[in-house]
């Protein structure tokens, strides 16, 4: 009687191309290191800038977002230039693993590795700009669980569209960043308000914009992947 082979499924290729990602960075801490330094350094930057008047708390919602899309870029690149090496996204493509899965794998990992660098900035841009971060620390988690996602599932999918350009990372933010603006809006203003006193209960509307988002680019993504890897 003979054997078939069964194929992983579709979930468990998804893990393994996230737990590659994992691995890698484990081993280099490249992605989370380069990038968690330039956001930290755009805050320190930004604080130096406004370091005097009553305006420094309600600049910091800004500061702090445009720290991680900056970021994000950085990240994104990179997580992708890594599939470039040594024929790596040859080989993930003539795997038998779905194209959405890569994708879904693929953007998992980036947002870990956003979520490692907004532990690193968030903090940092509290301390400058002197937030009360245990007060608003549930707020700010409950932001960037509903922003994050929807970056990393955008970013990962013009990533593999630009992977194969020379000028990947100035065509990336160019195509990315327009494109993020409403996620990026939301949560500049949710993180406003919060800022400003308002409780968690009263940034339901920014948090659904975000999750709308959040449901756009991960099914865009899984959707159009394949055709733009293969492009």
């Amino acid at each position: 009687m003979e054997l078939t082979r069964r194929l992983p499924g579709w979930a468990t290729f998804a893990w393994l191309v996230l737990l590659k990602d994992l691995r890698i960075e484990r081993k280099s801490g490249e992605i989370v290191a380069t990038s968690g330094f330039f956001a930290v350094l755009v805050a320190v930057m930004a604080s130096v800038a406004f370091s005097t008047g009553e305006n420094r708390g309600a600049v910091a919602p800004g500061v702090l977002w445009v720290s991680v899309a900056f970021a994000s870029v950085l990240a994104i690149s990179r997580s992708w230039h890594r599939e470039r090496e040594e024929g790596a996204l040859t080989g993930l493509l003539v795997s038998p693993a779905p194209r959405g899965a890569i994708f879904a794998g693929k953007a998992l990992g980036v947002t870990l590795f956003l979520f490692a660098v907004e532990a690193l900035v968030v903090p940092t841009t509290a301390l400058l700009f002197s937030l009360d971060l245990p007060g608003l620390a549930p707020g700010l988690l409950l932001i960037a669980l509903a922003a994050t996602p929807g970056i990393a599932a955008s970013g990962t999918l013009f990533g593999a569209m630009t992977v194969r350009t020379r000028a990947r990372d100035l065509v990336l933010a160019s195509v990315l960043f327009p494109l993020l603006s409403p996620t990026l809006l939301a949560a500049v203003a949710a993180t406003r308000e919060l800022v400003g006193g308002a409780a968690i209960a009263e940034l339901g509307d920014y948090v659904v914009l975000m999750g709308v988002f959040d449901l756009i680019f991960w099914a865009g993504g899984l959707g159009m992947f394949g055709v733009l890897i293969e492009g």
